[in-house]
């Protein structure tokens, strides 16, 4: 599947021109046994480069009359599931000193963000919307994320799963949106609470999140599309 034009940014740009060097350097969706084994060798020095191409600055935002509410298509791993807003709590465990489960009243009671940017699928279509929700850094500083925490795990109700390095999760654009467009979260679109960023791929952007666990280094599984040869980093 071809990547969108938005998603071949100056960064990625810059990836792919660094990667016409060497294919040990950033070769990491080759399936063949070879190509994985050098993949896993090189994985941390491929996320040190995509990390720093990425940046750690506030991405441009749009206005909100530039929202294109028929642009975001839906999809789903596993079908759609079923979350009593009533029942809901998202848990947060894993490297930190006071794991969590929070209902929906304690994610709106933290201050909330609003940000208007591109969700950028892999497929190739592009959508502008408007996000709003706590940030994740918010969520994680109130679990106490242990020095040695480097990763996140995403765990969805559908069984969708991600993970994400911490400087991603903690970037400031990156919220656990609650509401979209003004409105609350639709259930297709991922409600009662979704990832939503202006610096990752679509896919790495999980809908009915209901665990978030810190960990010091990555496990046999990236992500639910990684696992099959997808980009792990994807930054845009």
């Amino acid at each position: 599947m071809a990547a969108s034009p938005e998603a071949l940014s100056r960064r990625r740009s810059l990836g792919l021109l660094l990667a016409s060097g060497s294919s040990l350097l950033l070769g990491g969706c080759a399936l063949n046994r070879w190509s994985n084994a050098v993949g896993e060798a090189t994985q941390p020095l491929n996320e040190r480069i995509e990390a720093l191409l990425q940046g750690k600055g506030m991405l441009p935002e749009f206005r909100r009359n530039q929202v294109e509410p028929e642009a975001l298509l839906v999809n789903s791993f596993n079908g759609i599931p079923k979350l009593a807003p009533s029942s809901y709590r998202l848990v947060v465990n894993g490297m930190v000193r006071r794991p969590l489960s929070l209902d929906l009243a304690a994610l709106a009671a933290l201050p909330q963000r609003e940000c208007v940017i591109r969700h950028v699928c892999v497929e190739g279509w592009a959508a502008i919307v408007a996000w709003s929700g706590p940030r994740l850094a918010d969520v994680l500083a109130l679990a106490g994320p242990s020095p040695l925490g480097a990763y996140l795990a995403i765990r969805s109700a559908d069984q969708y799963f991600e993970t994400w390095d911490l400087a991603s999760a903690l970037h400031p654009q990156t919220l656990l949106a609650t509401h979209m467009n003004g409105a609350p979260l639709p259930v297709a679109n991922g409600a009662p609470v979704r990832l939503a960023s202006p610096i990752k791929l679509g896919y790495k952007q999980s809908k009915w999140v209901i665990e978030l666990e810190l960990m010091t280094s990555l496990g046999d599984r990236l992500g639910t599309w990684e696992d099959k040869g997808y980009e792990w980093f994807a930054g845009l």
